[in-house]
């Protein structure tokens, strides 16, 4: 159990909170990270605001409460489905609708309105139970005291889309499922903290993990890596032809199934006549757009009125502004861990290896040199990026951890300066030979591939310009994002396979406790966790990065109870990756910044990094006709 004495880590937590270190949602998600029970996190939260009143920097959203909730405002005297349609633009078309073998938000998005995860988050980072009684805690009895195992106690009153009644021979199966190699699971790397789950009767399932630790609620929490499959679905005699019928149209527990589905163009849900609220979703069907641009899908929704939620608007400020005087929709900007960066590639794009490119044993040409890396970042004028490309809201950042106040390392700065660029290259040895600096016969002749979209195209040209001045070729590749993000073994253009020198997007924190976050730079034994053909290209580390010194913090912050020392490997972690110039930060964005129709209740979104920007729609609802 987490020490409490005066000296112990949740006092120390407390102390911070009072002092206004921390605000509300910094406490929340540490505290329970602790294992310390919500009853306990209310109690002081409430003593604090009664004592103290509200601080200027708190604003993230409610106090965690015994007995929290999705924000349901205006479902009340509802009626299922009397809502008729509503619309939703997404210009990331989805794939697939298959999360645990997804690798882009646009496929996320699309399950999460149909398939649940045990537990979610609220914006301020509090978990609420979905296909549970309660959320465990030390206090009520299911979470073991050294975090070393938690029981999850199912609802008897859910049941599958086709009837079936969910039982916890479903999270045992989920959790083999994704262990399978088989199945080139994603999310295997998240779920391989557990050592066993069984089944102790049909609605209760024990979880124990190999180790202690702080982050037990990661594997079944929150709409990235929480979802649970049906066995009875899957796990038959043909269990491909069921895994491929899965991709398309999973059997589920969520308040809405798909009715139809044309990938990378779109879906069309209707009611789950199985869901358990009687009541609810207020809209009978969703039609899900995909494809186009960000721009045009904010105009949709900000101008013109024709949809009612556009997701991800990214596109220059001012541009928005002038959308926005439109009158049918609103921006909200959600702030959040997401940072847009630069990744850039450790192993040689253009050698084939064993019928694959990239193989993770060969060296990149030119980027294995640090000197390279380190002008590369030179180049980046994350200034004039955020200021002109993001706006309010959306700071320059030189972390690649960023929006965690407590694990937000204070040891870095970026610069921009071509001339100190050209030097590092220069006292490297890559002279200007013509118009491109070469060496030992190898030129600094670069692709640099992102999605298409104004804002990064724009990005792309300001950061190429440098570049070019300092002596490198650079060759824009612009692909667009239904395929870049689209994580099948057979795409080349995805960032799975990233057959280009580096490449440019955005990801996110998607727990409190972001381990799973920082798998992206973990090589794991043997590479395993490198995106490969051996694994359909479905590890986490798509850049092939492998740096023994951040895999030893790695797998230590993995058996960490302790918050505050898991907080500085955090900071070590990411100084690594700084210092070592593995990844180049560019803006802290939002969690999400998207456009919604005046016609809604925005208040039920309840957006951040730590779920998608559906996994409340259940509760969606209008606020006029």
């Amino acid at each position: 159990m987490a020490n409490q004495t005066p000296n112990g880590p949740f006092s120390q937590l407390h102390a911070k909170l009072r002092t206004g270190e921390i605000g509300r949602r910094e406490f929340t998600m540490r505290a329970l990270a602790l294992g310390v029970g919500l009853p306990i996190v209310s109690f002081v939260l409430r003593a604090e605001q009664v004592a103290a009143g509200p601080r200027p920097h708190v604003g993230w959203g409610v106090a965690a409460q015994t007995g929290a909730a999705a924000p349901s405002g205006g479902t009340e005297g509802k009626t299922r489905g009397e809502g008729g349609e509503l619309k939703l633009i997404q210009w990331q078309a989805p794939t697939m609708v298959s999360p645990h073998v997804s690798t882009g938000d646009k496929d996320y998005l699309a399950a999460c309105v149909t398939l649940e995860s045990l537990m979610s988050y609220l914006p301020d980072g509090t978990l609420i139970p979905v296909l549970i009684t309660e959320v465990p805690t030390v206090q009520n009895g299911l979470l073991a005291e050294d975090l070393g195992s938690v029981t999850y106690k199912l609802r008897d009153d859910i049941v599958w889309s086709d009837g079936e009644p969910l039982t916890a021979d479903d999270v045992v199966f989920t959790w083999q499922w994704i262990m399978d190699p088989a199945n080139a699971s994603v999310s295997a790397g998240v779920y391989g903290i557990i050592k066993e789950i069984t089944a102790e009767d049909a609605h209760t399932a024990k979880v124990t993990f190999t180790n202690p630790t702080a982050n037990w609620f990661e594997p079944h929490a929150g709409a990235r890596w929480g979802y649970v499959y049906p066995k009875h679905v899957l796990d038959v005699e043909d269990a491909a032809a069921a895994n491929e019928a899965f991709l398309q149209k999973p059997v589920c527990t969520g308040p809405y199934v798909v009715d139809t589905f044309a990938a990378n163009d779109q879906i069309t849900y209707v009611i789950n006549e199985k869901y358990r609220e009687p009541t609810k979703p207020y809209f009978s069907k969703i039609n899900l757009k995909g494809g186009g641009d960000a721009a045009s899908a904010a105009r949709a929704v900000l101008q013109t009125g024709d949809f009612d939620f556009a997701w991800n608007v990214q596109v220059a400020p001012d541009i928005l502004a002038e959308m926005e005087k439109g009158g049918k929709g609103h921006l909200v900007t959600a702030p959040g861990t997401s940072v847009e960066r630069i990744q850039i590639q450790f192993a040689d794009p253009n050698k084939e290896v064993d019928g694959q490119r990239a193989e993770m044993s060969t060296k990149h040409p030119f980027f294995s040199d640090k000197a390279v890396r380190q002008a590369l970042n030179l180049s980046a004028q994350r200034d004039v990026i955020s200021k002109e490309l993001y706006g309010e809201g959306e700071p320059p950042t030189a972390n690649i951890l960023a929006g965690l106040p407590s694990m937000e390392s204070p040891n870095t700065s970026w610069e921009w300066s071509v001339d100190k660029g050209a030097q590092l290259l220069e006292d490297a040895g890559w002279t200007m030979q013509g118009d491109v600096r070469a060496k030992d016969g190898v030129e600094l002749s670069m692709t640099y591939a992102t999605t298409i979209n104004d804002v990064r195209q724009k990005t792309q040209a300001i950061i190429k310009q440098s570049l070019e001045k300092m002596g490198f070729k650079v060759q824009l590749i612009q692909i667009d994002a239904g395929i870049f993000f689209d994580g099948s073994p057979g795409n080349e253009q995805n960032i799975n396979h990233m057959y280009w020198d580096v490449d440019m997007y955005t990801n996110n924190a998607t727990t409190p406790i972001p381990v799973a976050y920082m798998i992206n730079w973990y090589a794991g034994p043997d590479g395993e966790n490198i995106a490969q053909k051996s694994n359909d290209w479905n590890g986490q580390n798509y850049q092939r990065y492998n740096n023994p010194e951040f895999d030893k913090l790695f797998e230590q912050v993995r058996l960490e109870t302790d918050i505050e020392k898991a907080a500085q490997l955090f900071i070590q972690m990411n100084d690594i990756l700084i210092d070592d110039v593995a990844v180049v930060p560019l803006v802290n964005r939002a969690a999400d910044k998207y456009a919604i129709s005046n016609t809604l209740n925005a208040d039920n979104v309840a957006m951040s990094d730590f779920e998608y920007s559906y996994w409340n729609v259940a509760n969606w609802v209008r606020t006029e006709g």
